[in-house]
């Protein structure tokens, strides 16, 4: 588990002063994560970004992305945390089998698990820092790896989170040539107490509350190297399989 201690000592790495990032604040690991950077002394500013914030974000909406990386242009942002994601709702489940697939989940699945996050690094991924220590990271999950996918079904996160990690590492390779210190990652959080998770939070699985979970991703943030960008790491420090 990730400590406060640990933290403050991986996060000395920051050029002192700079701005920490949320998208997705108002969820329960987004606002576990606002609480636990704010406690941070080497941030300056921790901004938050939700769809009912000052400066509101909607992941499937370009302009209130664009509009969020703009309110920032100026400042030095150091690190950018996107904690959204979308698993269930709307009157969707995961699949258990393909007989369940729809164009219309896998669409929602993929414009909030994948597309919504490319457009984050379009619009964030330029206010990085040429120099000096930065970091974007997005949550993905250990079900979007395909090496890992022992047990099948949950096909449109499944996919969605593979494309997202695709979309990391294809963005960490064109970042290295300008911004050589900036790490850009996918994180794995584990299972959380958040809406979530609930309906599969079932008995036999590890669920850590929010502030454990957003220690250990900031343990782990913390910690990254520029020769890791590019990877998918859980909420441990350990790589996960592709």
């Amino acid at each position: 588990m990730g400590t406060m201690e640990q933290i403050y000592s991986g996060c000395s790495a920051f050029p002192v002063g700079g701005v920490a990032v949320v998208i997705g604040a108002h969820g329960g690991v987004g606002q576990a994560l606002v609480a636990a950077l704010e406690n941070v002394p080497v941030f300056a500013n921790v901004v938050g970004f939700s769809r009912s914030g000052a400066v509101p974000v909607d992941i499937v909406s370009e302009a209130t992305i664009a509009a969020a990386a703009q309110s920032l242009v100026g400042q030095e942002v150091r690190l950018v945390i996107d904690a959204t994601g979308f698993l269930h709702g709307d009157g969707f489940m995961p699949e258990k089998s393909f007989k369940e697939l729809s164009a219309a989940h896998l669409a929602r699945s993929f414009a909030v698990n994948a597309l919504g996050p490319a457009l984050l690094m379009k619009h964030f991924l330029p206010l990085l820092p040429r120099h000096g220590r930065a970091v974007f990271a997005t949550l993905s999950a250990k079900v979007g790896s395909i090496g890992d996918n022992q047990i099948g079904g949950w096909y449109s996160y499944r996919a969605a989170k593979a494309a997202l990690n695709q979309l990391v590492h294809t963005a960490a390779i064109e970042v290295k040539r300008s911004k050589p210190e900036a790490v850009c990652v996918a994180l794995h959080p584990g299972t959380v107490a958040t809406n979530l998770s609930s309906p599969f939070a079932k008995s036999g699985l590890n669920v850590r509350p929010p502030h454990e979970a957003a220690a250990d991703l900031l343990a782990v943030i913390s910690q990254l190297e520029p020769a890791q960008t590019g990877g998918f790491f859980d909420y441990r420090g350990e790589v996960v399989a592709w």
